[in-house]
């Protein structure tokens, strides 16, 4: 079986090239399983289930989505072997730039989309940095040199991925990345693997619970911003 994390800021485009992509490997037969980690709802999993794929929902709740999914993605795994699923992927909530969604050996994708401006792929970290491939959507929006600006900023956050640009609407460059998925490594366990990068750490006290304001109530790990003045 062969696993597959997709990540990206919200509203980038994942569920819609996910979409695309498996329509096209549904139609060579393989059998395709789905994982949509989200925080609070989702509605995904029906317009995948329509597609007649296997699909879990986890909602993190509370939870930092990136720590429920690695808590997570190892019985999805299990549960895919289960059920003879060719090709697992693994959407994740992609609430923070901060997000290190992607695994050692795994395919690693991350969704960004061209209206969001020419500096973003500067402000994103791990889950565009660490990826494979970067996935560019709604590039027939914009300018031809609009596309390739933001093509070049990519570049400069992770010289090694391979970029693709995908229109969610019409499926177009989704066959690429159907070649990414089906050539992706064959995985038994992901017990004892590791994460391409650390997730955002730190338990202070409104991770746990606290409301109020001010350092009285900031216990833990606290960051601080310096506030004197420039001379």
């Amino acid at each position: 079986m062969k696993l597959i994390t997709v990540s990206g800021p919200p509203s980038s485009g994942k569920t819609s090239i996910i979409i695309k992509t498996i329509e096209r490997l549904i139609e060579e037969g393989l059998k395709i399983g789905i994982i949509k980690f989200d925080c609070l709802s989702t509605k995904d999993d029906e317009t995948y289930k329509k597609l007649g794929v296997k699909v879990k929902v986890g909602l993190s709740g509370g939870l930092c989505p990136d720590h429920f999914f690695i808590s997570n993605i190892d019985d999805g795994v299990k549960w895919a072997k289960k059920n003879d699923i060719d090709i697992l992927i693994s959407e994740s909530a992609g609430l923070c730039n901060r997000c290190s969604p992607h695994i050692k050996d795994v395919l690693g994708i991350c969704v960004i989309d061209n209206l969001s401006g020419v500096n973003t792929p500067e402000k994103i970290g791990p889950m565009l940095r660490m990826a494979d491939v970067v996935v560019v959507t709604k590039g027939d929006i914009v300018s031809q040199a609009e596309r390739e600006v933001f093509a070049f900023k990519v570049r400069k956050s992770n010289g090694r991925a391979k970029i693709i640009f995908i229109n969610g609407i019409t499926g177009q460059g989704s066959y690429d990345l159907g070649v990414f998925f089906k050539k992706a490594n064959d995985i038994d366990t992901l017990e004892g693997n590791s994460l391409r990068f650390t997730l955002p750490n730190g338990t202070c006290s409104y991770c746990l619970g606290e409301r109020k304001i001010g350092e009285e109530y900031q216990r833990g790990y606290v960051k601080k911003m310096e506030w004197k003045e420039e001379v």
